[in-house]
């Protein structure tokens, strides 16, 4: 089959069962990890972009050479520029300078414009905290007014949780034919977690927010250490939008060194090569087997590649 362009490439990534892992650590169940880092832009977030994009095209709150702008961590940024390039939307993403070099410097190769903005006084480049997202999304709108530019609103849009309603949820349940019992996510903007939970939960599965430990927002426990190395989430933000009416069975709390030490064990014992929130995704997984999930089957999705890691500590 000959697609059209890149962008009909979004979607139906393998699930792949983690047998090594399992049986490294004694677990009686299974792990499911769907590949989403093998997307365009290496990362989940190329289904939220494209749904945005699309919906507001449809909707005529995105006008033809219209500019888009939109706060990023990198991965949504990614995403957006794939899908404005081919699109023919002037793309400007904006990010924190504690983000890893590899993601803005991908983006400019895409064609987008990208801002960097300074993190907060005593900021440590790779911990981005709710503080330094806040002066990204001053900078965001400061932008999007200046240029008369739409803002994809990644935290906001219902296009972003109705990617993965519609689109991550319904392939994991047929790829795995219907054996899902638990699901947990890393929350950032919430969109993944909350789409799947609304597709998934009526279907008995219970899902699970994944956030880091010291930055315990959604749980409401100990927020003492807001800068953490698991770029993409733990904003300490315990009002996601996208996760408003999404039915969750709990959250668990994984620190930076047991991301780390998961994403390097994904690598080295199941091949998969993918960044510091997969890592937390595992870790979480593996925690939920260990607990209330014992024998049963826990999906989760391999959010970005390692590829946009190479220049922290994640792979020291």
């Amino acid at each position: 089959m000959i697609l059209p362009s890149v962008i009909a490439a979004i979607g139906q990534t393998p699930l792949v069962a983690l047998d090594r892992i399992v049986a490294q650590h004694g677990l009686e169940g299974r792990l499911l990890c769907k590949l989403d880092y093998l997307l365009p832009g290496f990362s989940k977030k190329d289904r939220a972009a494209r749904a945005i994009i699309a919906a507001a095209r449809a909707e005529g709150a995105l006008m033809p050479q219209q500019s888009v702008v939109e706060l990023t961590s990198g991965n949504m940024g990614t995403g957006l520029a794939i899908v404005c390039a081919v699109m023919g939307h002037p793309f400007v993403a904006v990010m924190s300078a504690g983000n890893s070099s590899e993601r803005a410097r991908m983006m400019t190769a895409l064609g987008a414009e990208v801002f960097i903005v300074p993190q907060q006084a005593g900021g440590r480049p790779g911990q981005v905290s709710g503080a330094d997202l806040a002066l990204v999304e001053e900078a965001a709108r400061q932008i999007t007014a200046a240029r008369g530019a739409f803002r994809a609103d990644q935290f906001r849009h219902p296009g972003n949780p109705a990617a993965h309603r519609d689109g991550t949820a319904v392939e994991l349940w047929a790829q795995s034919e219907g054996t899902i019992t638990a699901f947990c996510d890393f929350a950032g903007s919430g969109g993944t977690l909350g789409g799947v939970a609304q597709a998934l939960g009526p279907r008995g599965v219970r899902c699970y927010g994944v956030e880091p430990r010291g930055a315990e927002a959604l749980s409401g426990g100990d927020q003492s250490q807001p800068d953490h190395p698991i770029q993409g989430g733990g904003y300490l933000m315990g009002d996601l939008a996208h996760l408003a009416n999404a039915p969750l069975a709990g959250v668990l709390t994984v620190s930076g060194a047991e991301a780390r030490a998961a994403a390097r064990a994904l690598a080295q014992t199941e091949g998969i090569f993918a960044g510091f929130s997969t890592g937390a995704n595992l870790a979480a997984a593996i925690a939920l087997l260990h607990g209330p999930e014992r024998g049963g089957s826990v999906a989760f999705v391999a959010c970005d590649s390692g590829l946009k890691y190479l220049s922290t500590d994640l792979w020291d």
